[in-house]
């Protein structure tokens, strides 16, 4: 971490009126458009003498009040499109993640970006530029992969026992979709109360441990395909269900219902399989049991259950 440069004393009188008349003149209205956009009241802070240590020359050099507001506009762009892909409950998230409701803009003293980026520091949401790039590629500091990056990054609200990328997969390409998936299980089996359990919390600290391994296997984008990988490993177990005849067996119903008698069905990631080499199904104490390694995850996922016949 480079030690961050001073702010200067005193602007000069043009860019002390670049910033009164562009900048100064527009904050309070774009604090009224970020707090309606994200449903609770936010504010905005930046310190231009600090900013204005950084400008080479160029846009921030000659306009810093104009350079600074579209920064802010642009991330208040960017947060417009968030919540109409993401929804209430996307701004829910972030609002609990960002719980200062500040926006901010700062200097990326950690050289993490080239140009521009976004972290969440003490709950508040903060506009970052490279020390030599001020004023380059404004419009993407907050674009979408960005903004998600730093709400991953940031510390979870209390209670979160998953990431923020988790969640959001979960409550995007599991929750809408999964109770189709298990009405079809409960067709096939006859089951009409049959239950899915994902068990994503302890699935997600298996996942996440393998994720600290060096040069592990891993997707990179594991924590946002929970939800959905999930589901369609639960959709390989209908796969399944369907290339066995389950449907018009009735002797295989019963022999299903027979011997998981719990009528719960779970998914879980485990350190090793008993006999399968990518996934398997068992069936315990009168539950079946879906399960695959950190190492194995998401591979030949529609096979998880191809051999649940030989286990009744």
């Amino acid at each position: 971490m480079s030690a961050k440069l001073p702010p200067v004393e005193k602007l000069p009188l043009a860019l002390r009126k670049s910033v009164r008349d562009a900048w100064d003149a527009k904050k309070e209205g774009l604090e009224a458009k970020l707090s309606e956009t994200l449903g609770v009241a936010w504010t905005v802070e930046v310190n231009p003498n600090q900013i204005y240590a950084y400008a080479k020359d160029g846009y921030a050099k000659e306009n810093l009040g104009a350079c600074i507001h579209e920064y802010f506009d642009s991330a208040a762009y960017c947060l417009r499109e968030f919540e109409n892909t993401y929804g209430e409950d996307g701004l829910g998230e972030l609002n609990s993640i960002c719980h200062a409701h500040v926006l901010t803009m700062d200097v990326d003293d950690e050289k993490r970006f080239t140009y521009c980026g976004a972290d969440v520091v003490d709950g508040k949401l903060r506009l970052l530029f490279a020390p030599d790039r001020l004023g380059t590629n404004i419009s993407s500091c907050l674009e979408r992969d960005t903004l998600l990056k730093a709400l991953n990054g940031a510390p979870a609200p209390e209670g979160a026992a998953m990431s923020y990328a988790a969640r959001t997969g979960i409550r995007k390409d599991y929750d809408p979709k999964i109770e189709a998936v298990r009405a079809r299980v409960a067709e096939l089996l006859n089951k009409p109360d049959i239950k899915l359990s994902p068990n994503f919390e302890a699935n997600f600290a298996m996942l996440l441990a393998e994720s600290k391994v060096k040069k592990n296997d891993l997707n990179k984008t594991w924590e946002e395909q929970l939800g959905g990988w999930t589901r369609m490993y639960f959709e390989g177990l209908v796969s399944n269900l369907e290339w066995q005849k389950f449907e018009d067996d009735e002797l295989l119903q019963e022999g299903f219902n027979e011997v998981v008698e719990k009528g719960e069905v779970v998914f879980r990631v485990v350190d090793t399989l008993k006999e399968g080499s990518y996934n398997e199904c068992i069936i315990e104490d009168g539950v079946l049991y879906l399960q695959t390694t950190p190492k194995k995850w998401g591979s030949n996922m529609s096979e998880i259950a191809q051999k649940l016949v030989d286990k009744l």
